[in-house]
């Protein structure tokens, strides 16, 4: 058979339109057009923060290192880190029961979906929020922005521990249920094995992440370096604030050191 009776293929596309993704991102740029026009986003009002922006930067310098000031900002300091320190152990405990409780595949579902409900109520609001209504409930202080953080902190690590467990592979889970081992036994010879190195990987991240939310939480009245940066603001003592911000970046880097260190002694 000749080539020229051979009936003709339609010619291929090496990368063919897209036509959905095309259309979805065209309809993405309007309603980003149109938000900005409703939200009142326009290029002088920007240029003019700038230049706003330029001298409140000017006043923060040079950074206030009074020792009345720096006596205050020791004081705030440990008390935030006592609130990520004690919100971040109560957390750790309370998440890891939670988060096995959660598990679709090592629990019954009705316990999996009530504790996923619970794990979602503690995840619907930012720790702000959550401290803002602890304020309400207990008062100004330390002790609603512990709380705020432990609800932030089994939100997160509960979350990451269902799915760690049901990740893992269930060929231990299944060993040792066939020896006749209670459920106990079962979750400290078959899951925490496997989750454990992970579950503390999340802890310390998660004390990472409550050193900078224990600054957030203050500023609402929970207690720590927030309230002392709130005060400097009302104030007008931007030169403090600057040395509390610096402050604050340090005490971060250091617990972020910290974190990778625990993830390396553990795993």
């Amino acid at each position: 058979m000749s080539e020229a009776s051979l009936p003709s293929r339609p010619r291929r596309v090496a990368f063919p339109p897209n036509w959905p993704a095309r259309i979805g991102l065209a309809v993405l740029a309007l309603y980003v057009v149109y938000a900005g026009t409703i939200l009142d986003i326009t290029w002088a009002r920007f240029v003019t923060g700038l230049g706003q922006g330029a001298r409140f930067i000017s006043r923060m310098f040079p950074p206030n290192v009074a020792p009345d000031k720096l006596e205050l900002l020791y004081s705030g300091m440990i008390e935030s880190l006592q609130i990520a320190i004690i919100a971040t152990a109560v957390g750790v405990l309370l998440a890891l029961p939670l988060g096995l409780a959660a598990a679709r595949n090592l629990s019954p579902l009705p316990l999996a979906w009530a504790s996923r409900g619970l794990i979602v109520a503690f995840r619907t609001f930012h720790p702000v929020i959550v401290a803002i209504l602890f304020v309400k409930a207990v008062g100004f202080g330390a002790l609603a922005g512990m709380l705020a953080l432990i609800v932030a902190s089994l939100g997160f690590l509960s979350k990451l521990v269902a799915e760690a467990v049901e990740e893992m592979s269930m060929k231990q889970v299944e060993a040792v249920r066939a020896t006749g081992s209670p459920f106990l036994s079962l979750i400290i010879m078959a899951v925490l094995p496997q989750v454990m190195p992970r579950f503390i990987g999340f802890s310390a991240y998660q004390l990472d992440s409550n050193l900078r939310n224990s600054a957030l939480v203050g500023l609402v009245g929970g207690g720590g370096i927030g309230s002392t940066l709130f005060t400097a603001f009302q104030r007008f003592d931007y030169d403090f604030v600057l040395t509390i911000v610096l402050t604050i970046i340090a005490v971060v880097m250091v617990g972020e050191i910290v974190s990778g260190w625990m993830r390396r002694l553990f795993q």
